[in-house]
């Protein structure tokens, strides 16, 4: 399988550098672009097959899948490109799919899927085998150190200077849908949760900052009639970039190996 990747930042660079080490098998990666090309071009100096550093749509028409790692503002774009192309695309900054019944209509007119990692986050599996039956609630709780969280227009809207917390300050309580729109560049897991469980308008999420954490933390609550799931996660940030867990690249990487794997396991 042939892939492209859209985003040379800390997501984008570390596919590339896995797929081109032979990491998964019967996957390489062809070609790439960014916002920032001269990034895509040191990127490609550090493999060991050079790639094509090309336009989005040559990145498009190289490729079998495309994978979006270049944030949520380049989404819509890099989505519709690919599927009017009927190229299948993996969609890392998934918030950005919340409400578009219309980029999974267009998946299926074209023939072409839409996948979504589980990203920094774990259990999605067993939250889609729970929403097959009634899901009373789903919470999820988000702890940052603030740096992981400055930049958003949530913490401006809730009037707090994150460098003057001295203990774990809770910045926004609300459903996923309105918690997106104020941490687009944060709340991707949340997103995917309300994805695989019960949507973004019931699903609930508290973001916290806390100085005294050094890693992303995660926890779900749900329950139903399946009875009581609760999950905890602490991501270690990327090196580059802290608002990114380095599980999350990670994710792509297995279900990249799914795609192409004999054996499926979970769902």
């Amino acid at each position: 399988m042939k892939v492209g990747i859209v985003g040379a930042g800390s997501i984008g660079g570390k596919l590339a550098r896995e797929l081109d080490a032979g990491t998964v098998s019967e996957v390489r990666v062809v070609a790439m672009c960014s916002r920032t090309e001269s990034r895509a071009h040191k990127l490609n100096e550090t493999l060991k097959s050079q790639i094509k550093i090309t336009s989005l749509q040559g990145v498009v028409d190289e490729s079998d899948l495309v994978i979006e790692a270049a944030g949520a503002s380049a989404v819509e774009e890099i989505v519709t490109t690919a599927l009017s192309a009927g190229k299948s695309v993996m969609v890392i900054s998934c918030g950005a799919l919340l409400g578009r019944d219309d980029l999974v209509a267009m998946a299926k007119q074209n023939n072409a899927r839409i996948h979504v990692p589980s990203g920094a986050i774990i259990g999605l599996d067993g939250l889609l085998a729970a929403s097959e039956g009634k899901i009373e609630s789903i919470t999820m709780i988000t702890t940052k150190p603030p740096q992981g969280l400055k930049g958003s227009p949530g913490v401006e809207m809730a009037n707090i200077d994150l460098d003057c917390i001295t203990e774990a300050t809770e910045i926004f309580e609300g459903p996923v849908s309105e918690g997106y729109k104020r941490f687009p560049a944060n709340v991707n897991v949340a997103a995917a949760v309300s994805m695989a469980g019960i949507g973004a308008d019931k699903t609930r999420i508290r973001v916290i900052a806390d100085p005294q954490v050094i890693r992303n933390t995660h926890d779900i609550i749900a329950e139903g009639e399946f009875g009581k799931l609760t999950l905890h996660i602490e991501n270690v940030p990327s090196d580059d970039n802290p608002r990114t867990g380095k599980l999350t690249a990670l994710s792509a990487l297995a279900y990249l190996k799914q795609m192409v794997s004999p054996l499926s396991i979970g769902i």
